[in-house]
């Protein structure tokens, strides 16, 4: 008779633990509804927008705290000093509001690697388009499209999964300053 209570008790144990494990999930661990289920948290990048903009050798670029429509949310943000030969790294992303993802990057290094690198080997093609007085180079690639400027010093690049109508939002949305 023991065997058949050593059973029945690890049984029950069982069911125990799986009741307060199924607890601890719905109500002890908070779920982003909002997310879509897609996991990515969501940055408040303003602490590092002034800190690169201080620190950087030429402006940073970036869009404003809540200039892109609603529904876009910034997922990275990083910055990177001068490093040869990569030189100053400005890097910001971004999920669109059909969780396409768009990023800024800048460098002062070598134009060409660097472009190469963030757009995923994006190639370039004739077609320009001019988004608020400047001209951008549209790059068209297997993984990501790109908007790329190159001014003497700096090159930025508005590059990512979203289309091009998106990736002209954020270069219109594109603030320079230096700090």
């Amino acid at each position: 008779m023991r065997g058949k209570e050593t059973v029945r008790d690890m049984v029950l144990s069982l069911a125990a633990i799986g009741v307060v494990a199924a607890g601890i999930y719905l109500f002890g661990i908070p779920h982003d509804e909002g997310a879509k289920g897609s996991g990515v948290k969501t940055v408040d990048y303003r602490v590092e927008l002034d800190t690169a903009r201080r620190a950087a050798p030429y402006p940073v670029a970036a869009p404003e705290p809540g200039s892109l429509p609603k529904g876009w949310r910034a997922t990275s943000v990083t910055y990177r000093p001068a490093a040869e030969p990569d030189g100053a790294l400005w890097h910001l992303g971004f999920l669109d509001q059909d969780q396409e993802y768009v990023a800024v990057e800048q460098s002062d290094g070598k134009p060409e690697p660097f472009v190469e690198e963030v757009t995923q080997q994006a190639r370039e093609t004739k077609h320009t388009q001019r988004i608020d007085g400047e001209e951008w180079v549209r790059y068209e690639g297997d993984k990501y499209d790109a908007l790329v400027r190159q001014e003497p010093g700096v090159t930025t690049v508005v590059t990512g999964t979203a289309s091009y109508g998106q990736l002209t939002k954020v270069a219109a949305a594109l603030t320079e300053k230096k700090g």
